[in-house]
C-alpha cells in the first residue's frame, strides 16, 4: 500500500521540481505561433499583391498613358507604342505578374510614372502624415471608448442603455459623411478648426476624430461586454468589502480585463484606419499615402498603387503580430498557462 502510494506520488513530485521542460515547451509553442503567424503574413502580402495586380490591369483605360504623361497631356499613338515597349506593357499579362513579383523580392516597387520618381520615394515621402493620421486616431479612438465605458457601465439601466446605444451608432457612421458633418459644424460654422490642409495638432484634431469615432464605437461595444462580465467577478466583490472606491475597482481590477478582446481588434482597427485615410486624407486635403494611392488609381499608376497597398498590408501584417504578443503581455495567464 505504500509502495503503491509513493509510486503514485512520484510523478506529481517530479513536475513540481522540473519545470524546466514545461517552460521550454512554451516557449517553443510561443515561438511557433509567432512563426505562423509571420508565414500568414506572407500569404496575406502575396494575396494583396496578385488582387491588387489584376484590379489594376482589369480597369479600363490604357496604363501606357500613365507613363506617357498622363490623359491631359494627350500622347500621340507613336509615344504610347514606345512607351508599351519600353515598360513591357505589351507582354501577356502572366509574364508581367511574375516579372513584378520578381522585381518584389528583390525590394523594386517599380517607378511611378505619376509622380515621376521610384514608388520607394513616393512612400517615403509620404508615410509620415498617414502615420502621424492613423497612430493618433488609434490612441484617440482607445480614449474615447475607455473614458466612456467607465462612465456608462453599470451606471444604471438608463445610463448604460444610453452608453450603449451610442456605441452602436459611432460604430455604423460612414467616415465620410462624419467628416463632411465635422467640417460643416466645427470648421465652417464655430470656426474652431481649419477645414482643410492644416497643419500641426489643431489640423490633425477633424480629421482623427473622422476615423476614431467609428472605431470607437467597436472597441466601446467589446469592452462594455467585457466590463460587464468583470465587474460580477469574486475579486471585484473582495475588492469592494476591503473598502476600495467604485473608480478604484473600476481602474484597477475592472479595466484590466476588459480591454483584453480591444486589444486583439487592435491589429485591425489600424489596417482599417489606413485605408479609411484614403477618405480623409482626401476629405481634408491633407498629404499622406491615402492621397498617393488615389491619384495612383485614378491615373491608372500600376506599381504606385501596388506599392501603397503593399505597405498598407506590411503594417496591418506587423500589428497583427505585435497585438498578438501584447495580448499575452497584458493577461500574464496566458503565460502561465500550459499550453
Amino acid at each position: 500500500m505504500t509502495a503503491q502510494t509513493g509510486s503514485a506520488l512520484a510523478p506529481a513530485d517530479n513536475e513540481q521540481v522540473a519545470p524546466g521542460p514545461a517552460a521550454d515547451h512554451r516557449r517553443r509553442r510561443r515561438l511557433g505561433r509567432v512563426l505562423q503567424d509571420v508565414f500568414g503574413g506572407v500569404i496575406v502580402l502575396w494575396g494583396a499583391a496578385t488582387l491588387t495586380f489584376l484590379a489594376v490591369h482589369l480597369m479600363p483605360g490604357n496604363p501606357a498613358v500613365a507613363y506617357a504623361g498622363g490623359v491631359g497631356s494627350h500622347p500621340s499613338k507613336a509615344l504610347l507604342a514606345a512607351v508599351t515597349a519600353k515598360y513591357g506593357l505589351n507582354r501577356p499579362v502572366i509574364v508581367q505578374y511574375f516579372v513584378y513579383l520578381g522585381n518584389l523580392l528583390h525590394g523594386d516597387l517599380g517607378y511611378s510614372a505619376s509622380q515621376q520618381m521610384p514608388v520607394a520615394s513616393v512612400i517615403a515621402l509620404n508615410w509620415a502624415p498617414t502615420a502621424e493620421l492613423t497612430l493618433g486616431s488609434l490612441v484617440l479612438a482607445w480614449v474615447l471608448a475607455v473614458v466612456w465605458s467607465l462612465l456608462t457601465v453599470r451606471r444604471g439601466r438608463v445610463i448604460s442603455s444610453i452608453g450603449s446605444g451610442l456605441e452602436v451608432l459611432a460604430a455604423a457612421l460612414p467616415q465620410y459623411w462624419l467628416g463632411i458633418i465635422l467640417l460643416e459644424v466645427l470648421a465652417f460654422h464655430v470656426g474652431m478648426f481649419p477645414a482643410t490642409g492644416g497643419s500641426g495638432l489643431q489640423g490633425l484634431v477633424l480629421p482623427s476624430l473622422t476615423l476614431a469615432i467609428p472605431i470607437a464605437g467597436f472597441l466601446g461595444q467589446v469592452t462594455r461586454e467585457e466590463f460587464e462580465s468583470a465587474l460580477e467577478q469574486p475579486y471585484i466583490t473582495s475588492a469592494r468589502a476591503r473598502g476600495m472606491s467604485d473608480w478604484g475597482v473600476r481602474l484597477r481590477h475592472a479595466l484590466r480585463h476588459a480591454i483584453l478582446p480591444g486589444v486583439t481588434l487592435s491589429g485591425w482597427a489600424l489596417g482599417s484606419l489606413i485605408s479609411g485615410a484614403v477618405i480623409v486624407e482626401s476629405l481634408f486635403s491633407r498629404n499622406g499615402l491615402g492621397n498617393a494611392l488615389l491619384q495612383g488609381v485614378t491615373q491608372q499608376d500600376m506599381p504606385l498603387t501596388i506599392g501603397v497597398v503593399l505597405i498598407v498590408a506590411v503594417v496591418y501584417v506587423v500589428a497583427t503580430i505585435l497585438v498578438d504578443i501584447l495580448y499575452q503581455v497584458v493577461d500574464p495567464r496566458l503565460r502561465s498557462a500550459p499550453q
